[in-house]
């Protein structure tokens, strides 16, 4: 059964029994500051079971994209281990549970496939359940399974929670037996590699506290709503319903392996037996370019490109640990342009999708690749520097730091490091390696503890929205309104009333406030409540459905439960809302100029500017930005209407709407159009049409990171005062140069290059100077005991390299098997500096250009013993540099 189908199977069951079908969000679609992506199908689901919102259904079904990578070293070695991964997830929310979810699980997994089921064994199926869940056990014998194959686990294996205090219970996993050729007989206790959990049914219904650990917390109560939380791997199951041995032998990843395969003449599974655990380093490594090249696919097709930080560097880690399996296969091209297509392919049935945006996807994983094959070479050449520099110092192992130095500066994988080294016959030392490794996890997991804000954090606004239910925004039909104060929070928690002078929080039952979001900037402004005057300087949304005014009361004393009146700063406001319009008619535009793939990746609305980033590969030449930015302001010319509306995502698919990638969007979404030129799903503030913008200017383009530009652009008013002062700047420069202000470009374009002919012919009259005098001075030489020595000062304004030549050229003009010594000395910006060059006779004599430069220097400078420099002391001791220089050669040459 080919995967898509097994999915499409799961989700009808479970419509047919009342759920919802919920659509796969995003991988990087997530609330939670903790996670990079999306990692187990409950995730999209988490404000319903911490009672953040009400879900608009009782039952849903999901297949929900997972990604995680803790355990990315153990890819390839286990048959379960993957770091795309898709979870079949069915769930409720206090409405059907244990016997309902037990029941339909059975039903699924034993119905036959002409019934619409997968067809399982029943007799291969070993339930677990938590050790006294007594409720539980029963069920499963009620179904019919026996005693025997009905295992008990503890906490460790059977108990869930989200790792925080809040809902929590036991779980029931469905373990399915593979037969002997997989292990041992005698349930999942004694072996999981044969007995394969394919599902794990979550019976959601204590709360606990004082989480220690997954197996240290206290249970409070039960919860008065309880949940069904459910995940079963798509893969697993389609591992099991294939009859193959593991997880990259399904039809979704079986043919990017098999492909790897061919090209590196390799015979997957020849030498390797049905358990993971005796597959061969060949294998694991076909497994691993398998797995990670898919993974790559649905994160860039999710809108994640390479980066060095957050989800972009996980990406990237991923491709290059797919690039560096297959060159130790043997590889040694571009893999990704053989690989890539085939994962296409076989991902496409169950989102068609990638191919549609497989262009931009292929871009970015291709532009990756070659940039890593470059810092791979680049990497080699300085692995073969420090190899040579470890032999020459009689060393049989390359050090730690300089492992370390490879894989962090230049990204150098440590296996190649290890690998190359080998093959000179040299160690490295890894244990050193590994503890610096070990030294930056721990700075960056400490950075990221100190910027993580974690669900215990959120405790009072979760109590403010428990309080009162969700803040209604108002601001989209007015600027002002009477509004109540809900509750003030302040030092951590709720407080009753706040005094002149204090910074709070303010949560209002309705609000006009803009809540920053969505790259647009919060609304600002003033509440009079009570006998108090609040002003608001940013409003947040922390939690959805809470809307919190961050607050200075500036008069009097604001307390809870009184009614006040709520007006925002309006020329704030409008001028943030033509920024906002701006931003949807440069993203259209910028699309219709280099193609859908210049997606939005980020933005910012400020009053009268705009930030805006998008995906692609390459600059933006200053032509196009020129067109990009005639054709919005034609559009505005044009006085297009504005307006929005609220449909159904698959209406607003349909309708063309755009959507931002990583943005997570409910069943009801709002679209806005300008006109018929653009239309996107946005929850921002606009203008009512495109004429009221006034004018856009796009100020500059550059890169942001790879794959990804970034253009900053002034709206309104702000893009009129810029061009005024162009002008000016232009009639003075045209008055200057007494021309048209139209031929003032050229006319400074050829001021510049007479100045820089003139530069040029002022430094060869320099040389000429300073040179010009260097066969006297060479004539003149002292001899201080067999040892011709120069001693003099160059010309004032000398540069650097032009002492450095006189000195050179000077000794040149010494007969070569006089030993002979030069010292030039030259000031610079009220600071000495000193150059000593030498002949090999000098040399031979025990002279060392960098012994007289530190010499006369205290310990300063550097160089050779040919050629050495140093400077610092100042201007007025160049006499003395040159009498020491001249002592020291005496005194060595006697």
């Amino acid at each position: 059964m080919k995967t898509a189908e097994i999915k499409r199977r799961y989700l009808a069951h479970f419509e047919a029994n009342g759920h919802t079908v919920v659509p796969s969000a995003p991988l990087p679609a997530i609330d939670d500051p903790n996670l990079l992506f999306i990692n187990a199908g409950m995730v999209q689901f988490v404000p319903y079971f911490l009672g953040q919102q009400t879900p608009a259904f009782k039952r849903a079904v999901s297949v929900q994209k997972c990604i995680r990578t803790p355990d990315i070293d153990e890819v390839g070695k286990t048959s379960r281990h993957g770091t795309f991964f898709q979870m079949n997830g069915n769930f409720s929310f206090g409405d059907y549970f244990k016997e309902g979810a037990i029941k339909l699980a059975w039903e699924l997994s034993t119905k036959s496939q002409a019934e619409g089921g997968y067809g399982l064994d029943p007799e291969r199926i070993w339930p677990t359940v938590y050790h006294d869940d007594d409720e539980a056990f029963s069920l499963w014998r009620q179904i019919g399974v026996p005693e025997k194959r009905i295992v008990r686990r503890g906490k460790k294996d059977n108990y869930w929670s989200m790792g925080i205090p809040g809902p929590a219970g036991p779980c029931s996993e469905l373990f399915y037996d593979r037969g002997p050729e997989y292990g041992n007989d005698g349930g999942p206790e004694v072996d999981e590699d044969r007995f394969m959990e394919y599902w794990n049914l979550v019976f959601m219904q204590y709360e606990i506290t004082d989480v220690k650990s997954k197996t240290d917390f206290t249970i409070v109560s039960e919860l008065p709503n309880k949940n069904i939380d459910t995940g079963m791997g798509l893969e697993r199951i389609a591992s099991i319903l294939q009859g193959v041995d593991n997880l990259y032998e399904i039809d979704e990843v079986r043919p990017i392996l098999a492909r790897a395969a061919e090209m590196t003449g390799k015979r997957y599974g020849a030498h390797s037996g049905h358990v993971a655990g005796e597959s061969h380093p060949d294998d694991v490594r076909l497994r691993v370019i398998a797995d990670h090249v898919r993974t790559a696919l649905m994160l860039i097709g999710d809108g994640v490109t390479p980066s060095n930080e957050g989800r972009g560097y996980v990406l990237r880690r991923i491709m290059r640990r797919a690039i560096r399996a297959i060159r130790l296969l043997g590889w040694q091209e571009r893999a990704l342009p053989e690989l890539l297509p085939i994962a296409r392919d076989c991902m496409a049935p169950s989102y068609p999708e990638l191919e549609k945006d497989f262009e931009r996807i292929s871009t970015y994983a291709y532009a990756e690749e070659d940039a890593f094959l470059s810092t791979l070479r680049a990497g080699t050449t300085i692995l073969d520097t420090h190899i040579a520099e470890t032999r020459k110092s009689g060393q049989n192992a390359l050090s730690g730091a300089q492992a370390f130095q490879l894989h962090d500066t230049y990204g150098f994988p440590i296996d190649l490091t290890l690998e190359i080294a080998q093959e000179q016959g040299l160690d490295v030392d890894q244990d050193g390696f590994r503890r610096l490794m070990a030294d930056q996890r721990a700075r960056a997991k400490a950075d990221a503890a100190a910027r993580k804000t974690g669900h215990a954090d959120l405790s009072a606004y979760r109590n403010a929205l428990d309080a009162g239910g969700p803040v209604e925004f108002t601001g989209y039909q007015e600027v002002s309104r009477e509004s109540r104060v809900r509750s003030i929070i302040g030092g951590g928690g709720s407080v009753e009333v706040a005094g002149e002078g204090e910074f709070v929080e303010l949560v209002l039952d309705t609000t006009p406030f803009y809540a920053e979001g969505g790259g647009q900037q919060a609304d600002t402004g003033i509440i009079n409540v009570g006998g108090g005057r609040v002003e608001v300087v940013d409003v947040q949304q922390p939690i959805p459905g809470l809307i919190v005014h961050k607050a200075r009361i500036i008069q009097g004393e604001v307390r809870t439960g009184e009614t006040g009146f709520a007006e925002i700063d309006v020329t704030r406001r409008k001028a943030i809302s033509r920024s906002h319009t701006a931003t949807h008619l440069v993203h259209q535009t910028m699309r219709a100029f280099l193609g859908e793939s210049a997606t939005q990746a980020g933005s910012l609305n400020a009053p009268g500017r705009l930030r805006f980033d998008f995906n692609t590969p390459g600059a933006v030449s200053p032509a196009v930005l020129h067109d990009v930015e005639q054709q919005v302001n034609e559009v505005l010319l044009r006085d297009l209407e504005v307006h929005w509306f609220l449909t159904s995502q698959e209406e607003a698919r349909r309708l063309g709407a755009m959507a931002l990638f990583g943005e997570k969007y409910g069943d009801e979404v709002r679209v806005v159009e300008v006109g018929d030129y653009a239309r996107e799903l946005c929850g921002g503030t606009h203008v009512d049409r495109s004429g009221q913008l006034g004018l856009v200017k796009i100020l500059n383009e550059q890169s942001i990171g790879s794959g990804v530009r970034r253009v900053e652009a002034l709206v309104g008013i702000d893009a009129f005062g810029f061009l005024a002062k162009e002008h000016l700047l232009v009639s003075r420069l045209a008055e200057l140069f007494r021309v048209p202000g139209d031929q003032v470009a050229d006319r400074v374009e050829q001021t510049v290059t007479a100045l820089r002919d003139a530069e040029k012919e002022l430094e060869k009259l320099r040389a000429q100077m300073v040179l010009g005098g260097a066969s006297t001075l060479a004539s003149q030489a002292k001899d201080l005991r067999g040892v011709a020595y120069v001693g003099t000062e160059a010309p004032e304004g000398a540069a650097g390299n032009d002492v450095r030549t006189l000195a050179q050229e000077i000794r040149g003009k010494i007969d070569a098997a006089r030993p002979a010594v030069v010292a030039v000395a030259a000031r610079s910006n009220g600071k000495a500096s000193l150059i000593v060059a030498l002949n090999s006779a000098a040399k031979g004599r025990g002279l060392s250009a960098a012994d007289l430069v530190k010499g006369a220097l205290s310990g300063r400078g550097g160089g050779n013993a040919d050629l050495a420099q140093g400077g610092g002391l100042p201007a007025d001791q160049v006499p003395a540099l040159l009498a020491a220089v001249e002592k020291a050669v005496g005194d060595t040459a006697s």
